[in-house]
């Protein structure tokens, strides 16, 4: 049996020092991005759904700045929780330095 990708979470990030407010993603983007008193974006912290995933990318890509970034993070789900046994463990024989 062939074992299951993670499923990742994408969201969507601008660069606010590349961005230079044209406002084309919240066109392409709205249910996502909404524009500032400047024209500036806003992006919503939430993971982008999958239903606009390729309306997010097309978005990216047509920016004319390029300060819009997907990233993909795993679930919460999917994270790795820290190891208690591993976590108690002391390191042994550790060098200790003399002093002169």
């Amino acid at each position: 049996m062939t074992p299951m990708p993670a499923k990742q979470a994408t969201r969507l990030t601008v660069n606010p020092i590349a961005c230079s407010g044209h406002g084309v993603c919240a066109e392409l983007l709205p249910e996502l991005i909404t524009l500032d008193e400047w024209g500036y974006p806003l992006v919503a912290g939430k993971p982008v759904p999958s239903s606009l995933a390729k309306q997010a990318r097309r978005t990216v890509t047509d920016c004319p700045a390029l300060a819009l970034l997907l990233t993909s993070e795993p679930t919460r789900k999917q994270a790795k929780k820290p190891d208690p046994q591993r976590a108690q463990k002391k390191p042994r024989g550790s060098p200790q330095l003399a002093h002169k």
